[in-house]
């Protein structure tokens, strides 16, 4: 099955199925996607969005951000929530040229599982329990979404490997969001050349702080971000195959 939909608008929408789980099972298809933000949904996209029968929308942006840039057309038909997981705000487009690009954004990811640790269970907590296809998303889907898809993808079982080349899949839609960004903003230069950029190395590195810090992700999970065993157990149920499937 094709795991990226395709959107006029929407550029890094993406199913999160087909992926090997725990036990030899599999990431169900059409049950949660990862996108960028849903604000940019309408004409012929909001039909395909439809299409999909999402019944639940995670928005893990900034509420001055969906002030600014609106949200998924006609929230009150969805189950519609949102957990800001970041909270310390800062400029991708500013970054010093000179820095090295990988690390900074890896720390920034640090500083979203330190301070954002509350939300983050909350948004695994809702994906556990919502009864139907769930997409979560941020504005480009990069980061914020990157670090929720892998942590689901963490607790599902999923290799470390594959996690790092889905986080890497937003590499495909760089430019399409890097000219989204020129076209909303005429007056400013990007000074990162780095921008919408995705390599696995960010992901990588982030994996790796949170088991130097927590002795895994699931460490991190269980005993930062307060996730129960219960709802862990209960996104197996949810989001992998039978095992005799």
């Amino acid at each position: 099955m094709d795991r990226h939909v395709a959107f006029e608008n929407l550029h890094n929408f993406r199913d999160l199925g087909g992926y090997g789980g725990a036990d030899g099972r599999t990431v169900r298809w059409r049950t949660l996607y990862r996108a960028d933000s849903l604000g940019k949904l309408r004409g012929a996209d909001w039909d395909t969005f439809l299409e999909l029968g999402v019944g639940t929308v995670i928005d893990l942006r900034y509420p001055w951000e969906i002030a600014a840039k609106g949200r998924v057309p006609e929230a009150e038909r969805l189950k519609y929530v949102n957990l800001s997981i970041e909270h310390r705000p800062y400029d991708q487009a500013e970054i010093d040229p000179g820095t090295d690009p990988w690390r900074y954004l890896a720390d920034r990811f640090a500083e979203v599982t330190e301070d954002g640790a509350e939300e983050i269970r909350q948004v695994l907590e809702t994906i556990a329990e919502a009864p139907g296809p769930l997409v979560f998303h941020c504005t480009s889907g990069k980061d914020r979404t990157g670090l929720i898809a892998a942590f689901v993808l963490t607790l599902l079982g999923v290799p470390e490997e594959q996690v790092l080349a889905d986080f890497a899949l937003t590499e495909l839609a760089t430019e399409r969001l890097t000219a989204d960004w020129r076209a909303a903003n005429p007056d400013r230069v990007m000074k990162w050349p780095s921008y919408g950029r995705a390599p696995a190395v960010i992901m990588e590195l982030v994996l790796a702080d949170l088991q130097a810090r927590h002795g895994s992700v699931h460490g991190y999970l269980k005993n930062r971000a307060g996730l129960s065993d219960r709802t862990a157990e209960r996104l197996r149920a949810r989001l992998l195959t039978p095992a005799d499937a």
